[in-house]
């Protein structure tokens, strides 16, 4: 979804509650005594086990090395945060279902942290074997990339809390004319906001103006002081978020859904081994658990696919 779902958001689905510092701005920080909600206790990826049908579609150096390099972009619950600190390990719904097709291939993560927008041109030169943080399919990102879908996401808005000036729901780019949005950069959300921002124009209104951000913290920093009047980010990680009452921010609903892969260089020879080993995952039930425990159940989707379409916009 973005040229990113990403961290994120996606995206910035600034779940409150998460102490970041802020990147770009100066003087966005993280909200005072903010800290990382707790980490769901129950592990449906410890009973997982190695499928060797899965396996034996890897690559026979991957077989052979038996470790996989993963970039990841830590932002927000529930897609992947650090709820202990960042000196601790990760969690989320993106580091359960990658551990989870981890252990169904019979391989080993070297998971290394990186910011979302650098992950997909990683992608290329080598530096990762395939990259999370919600990144959404679309049009323009297949140009160059492989997906391997595991779930179903989009586009989100959410305002403070007893803002009423938009109603309950965002059906048209038109409704945020004049005001200010927040987003996080290189997501589907950035591009997807530029692409339309003529749109108020043409009905003779106030354009909209987009602030960018490449922390989540700082976004809804910038929200909760009135700096921006909206955020567009995930759908999962703003109901997330909204869910939190530190967090002050109030979900709009859904403006267009995307499907969510694991993203790879085009013409990866993983990808094959990933769809099998995702749909072994919803095939066993362990797909079922992990979104139950991240509350994301909605977003299920039956059967994992290589490359989709990009859904079309309502």
């Amino acid at each position: 979804m973005k040229l990113r779902l990403r961290r994120t958001a996606a995206a910035l689905a600034l779940l409150p509650l998460l102490a970041v510092t802020a990147c770009g701005s100066g003087n966005d920080a993280a909200p005072a005594g903010a800290q990382a909600s707790a980490a769901p206790t129950d592990d449906p990826v410890a009973a997982v086990r190695k499928v060797e049908s899965a396996a034996a579609l890897l690559p026979e150096d991957i077989r052979t090395s038996g470790t996989l390099r993963v970039g990841t972009s830590v932002g927000f619950p529930p897609g992947a945060y650090y709820p202990s600190g960042s000196d601790k390990a990760p969690a989320g719904q993106d580091i359960d279902l990658a551990d989870a097709v981890a252990k169904v291939l019979g391989v080993r993560l070297e998971r290394q942290d990186a910011s979302f927008e650098t992950i997909l041109p990683a992608l290329g030169s080598g530096k990762y074997d395939f990259g999370t943080g919600n990144f959404g399919v679309t049009a323009e990102r297949l140009r160059t990339i492989d997906f391997v879908t595991y779930i179903n996401d989009g586009q989100g808005f959410a305002v403070k809390k007893g803002n009423s000036e938009l109603g309950k729901k965002v059906t048209g780019l038109t409704q945020l004319c004049g005001l200010t949005i927040g987003t996080g950069a290189g997501t589907t959300f950035e591009a997807t906001l530029t692409e339309q921002k003529g749109s108020c124009a043409k009905e003779g209104r106030k354009p909209y103006d987009v602030k960018v951000y490449s922390e989540n913290g700082a976004t809804l920093t910038a929200l909760q002081q009135g700096r921006i009047d909206v955020i567009m980010s995930t759908i999962n990680g703003l109901r997330y978020q909204a869910a939190q009452r530190a967090s002050g921010a109030e979900f709009l609903g859904e403006f267009h859904r995307l499907d969510v892969g694991f993203a790879f260089k085009k013409g990866s020879p993983l990808t094959k081994a990933f769809q099998a080993a995702v749909n072994e995952l919803i095939k066993d039930g362990t797909y079922e658990r992990i979104l139950k425990k991240w509350g994301t159940s909605a977003s299920a989707i039956e059967s994992s696919r290589i490359n989709p379409p990009e859904h079309r916009q309502s």
